[in-house]
């Protein structure tokens, strides 16, 4: 029996895992790098272990250290989560020798399909259908468009799509990169790219007396840059007939590798719903709430008990209800999905409810809270929102209310564009292809929430809480309304920005009450620091408002809104030359493809930089010159760290 079990990972899924010992009553051992000194899943564990260093390859990487700390702090097992090191076989081998029970699969299964090459053929044997691989060497035009992937690992990183036999050569460099610094293989092959697919995967559980459980089927399609964004089960797409194909499927990859353990076989379906192999996860899931919420089971305490050597029942739970999980991220999808860091000042879900069995409603698994900081070293997904409904529109309508009344203050995420989502016609009505943002628009899709008019109305309301707040704040005659005058003079002025957009604010607050200009059909009723109160055209709404530093955070039913306050005096030494290119995140500078002098056409690379575990091109916004390259390879730049200048051709 298992007493002390250490999480070999960090945050949302290391709180996760300890919520099932607490339940079991297992001690839990929580592992930490410097940069998650205060993250909640260090504090929640009955103990917790330093990793000296911050980088994945100096602390959750290292699984020497892993096992040091288990034995350390008195574990005698380890659930290695997902990422990091939980499909590597050596550190499966290396927990076994220690003497430490494993919870996963065996060591061999693992090593079998972390090759997605070797994989695949194996699979092939096993009547599972696949696409067949291509050599980087050998594309032609006709095998147009296809897909460069890593070997091992998942996640999307190392995966790029090819379109052009010009693009090939520098997908299969970057990809090999990534994938070398992801995964420590750099191994890449190619395979032809289904343009509208849709990526079905099955949960299957086994224990180690030969019973192998398809546990039911997920609907993972909606994506960016190959890393899910949505998930449900059951999928709107799959039939009983297909469903049942898909679960022998399963079962034929599972027993193939004589599997123990929970894991996931992922399938790409086309429209005509054929489908094939595209990997074996043999881990848990990030998406696996979904499948607890229909199923009524929790699949981390049936890993501890098939580790443990229980017995499955020869049949697993039938399914009921439907379940959509989306992830949030710290990123900005209207700016080319950029991973945003900084302070989290304020997360806050309303109605989240019981956090296991079926009709939970709605379940938060997150690995952040309100004054986390977030930083570069690690993936940007600050926590995943689960509903259940017994129909998948009453699931959809529970999860988009709650993202857009969420209070998510301090960084960019795409709460936004999630709800958009889960509020669109497409997705409704089950039109869910990995295409869904190219058919719809990203630029539609990843629009705020807020309107112009909501802007507008959230600037008054952050100046007017702004002074409520300078007034309880005076030393004298703090009671008087801001700018108080016995004899009318000047309004009062503040001016904020939003993107793009510039809003000036100019009010008085006078005997027969608020005069804003631009505000004829707005009336106060209330306003103190954090709570502004208007009748808009004889409707009544409410702003909550929330100041750190220089933006303040607005929040209503219409919408959130982040202002920034412009200072009244701008300073001359923050000009930047013509043409600056500005880091958009703190990161490393891992290649450079110009120097200074190289001419370079809209759209050329000129640099790229590792955050949060991917690579990002920067590239130039004009025909021109590179004037200034300040950075070489290898140098970390904080964000807004001018990277490089392109000048005009003279």
């Amino acid at each position: 029996m298992i007493q002390n079990l250490l999480v070999a990972n960090r945050g949302e899924i290391a709180r996760r895992v300890f919520r099932s010992c607490r339940d079991a009553g297992i001690g839990t051992v929580a592992v930490f790098s410097d940069a998650d000194a205060d993250s909640p899943h260090a504090r929640e564990a009955d103990v917790a272990v330093r990793l000296p260093g911050s980088a994945p390859g100096e602390t959750y990487l290292r699984g020497e250290l892993l096992v040091k700390a288990a034995a350390d702090a008195g574990a005698d097992a380890i659930h290695p989560g997902y990422g990091f090191l939980s499909e590597n076989a050596g550190f499966a081998r290396a927990v076994l020798d220690a003497g430490l029970t494993w919870i996963g699969p065996p060591p061999a299964a693992i090593e079998t399909m972390g090759s997605k090459v070797e994989s695949k053929r194996l699979m092939a044997a096993a009547g599972v259908p696949v696409l067949s691989e291509l050599d980087p060497s050998s594309v032609t035009e006709a095998d147009l468009p296809l897909l460069v992937k890593a070997s091992a690992g998942g996640g999307g990183r190392g995966m790029r799509v090819v379109r052009s036999l010009g693009e090939l050569a520098e997908a299969v460099e970057s990809a090999r990169a990534e994938a070398g610094s992801a995964f420590g293989d750099p191994t890449v092959f190619c395979e032809r790219y289904l343009e509208t697919g849709r990526h079905i995967e099955v949960q299957v559980l086994a224990d180690a007396h030969g019973t192998v459980w398809a546990v039911g089927e997920r609907e993972c399609s909606i994506q960016r840059r190959h890393q899910k964004v949505v998930e449900e089960a059951p999928s709107p797409f799959v039939d009983d007939a297909m469903r049942a194909e898909l679960f022998d499927a399963a079962r034929k990859a599972a027993q193939a590798i004589d599997y123990v353990g929970a894991g996931t076989v992922e399938f790409l379906a086309a429209p005509d719903g054929r489908f094939y192999f595209l990997e074996m996860n043999t881990r848990l899931q990030v998406e696996h709430p979904v499948t607890e919420n229909v199923t009524g089971l929790d699949l981390v305490a049936l890993q501890l008990s098939v580790a443990e050597g229980a017995r499955l029942p020869a049949e697993p739970p039938a399914a009921h209800g439907h379940s959509i999980e989306v992830r949030l991220y710290a990123e900005d999808p209207s700016a080319g999905w950029q991973p945003q860091s900084g302070t989290l000042h304020a997360f806050e879900v309303s109605g989240v409810d019981r956090e296991f069995t079926q009709g939970a409603g709605l379940r938060l698994d997150s690995g952040v809270e309100s004054g986390s900081v977030i930083g570069v070293h690690y993936d940007p997904m600050l926590a995943k929102v689960i509903t259940w409904a017994p129909t998948r529109a009453e699931a959809a309508r529970r999860l988009a209310g709650a993202l857009a009344g969420a209070k998510i203050h301090g960084v960019v995420t795409n709460r936004d564009l999630l709800v958009r989502i889960l509020r669109h016609e497409a997705f409704l009505a089950g039109e869910t292809d990995t295409a869904f943002f190219d058919r719809h628009g990203l630029d539609t899709l990843a629009a705020p929430l807020a309107t112009v008019d909501t802007e507008r109305w959230s600037a008054l309301a952050a100046a007017l809480a702004d002074a409520a707040g300078n007034r309880a704040s005076a030393s004298t005659l703090g009671r008087l309304p801001s700018g108080w005058r016995n004899v009318r003079s000047a309004g009062q002025r503040k001016v904020f920005a939003k993107g793009d957009n510039r809003y000036e604010v100019s009010y008085s607050l006078t005997r027969d009450g608020l005069r804003a200009e631009g505000y004829d059909d707005v009336a106060l009723v209330s306003a103190t620091p954090d709570q502004v109160v208007f009748d808009i055209a004889g409707v009544r709404r409410t702003f909550e408002v929330s100041r750190h530093g220089s933006v303040s955070y607005v929040d209503s039913p219409l919408g959130s809104v982040a202002l920034t306050a412009e200072p009244r005096f701008a300073d001359p030494d923050s000009a930047l030359a013509a043409g600056s290119l500005l880091a958009p995140m703190p990161g490393t500078v891992v290649r450079l493809a110009v120097s200074e002098g190289d001419s370079v056409r809209t759209g050329d690379p000129l640099l790229w930089l590792e955050a949060m575990k991917m690579e990002h091109r920067i590239s130039a916004p004009a025909d021109g010159v590179v004037a200034e390259l300040p950075v070489e390879v290898g140098q970390q730049v904080e964000v807004g760290a001018v990277l490089a200048v392109v000048g005009e051709t003279e």
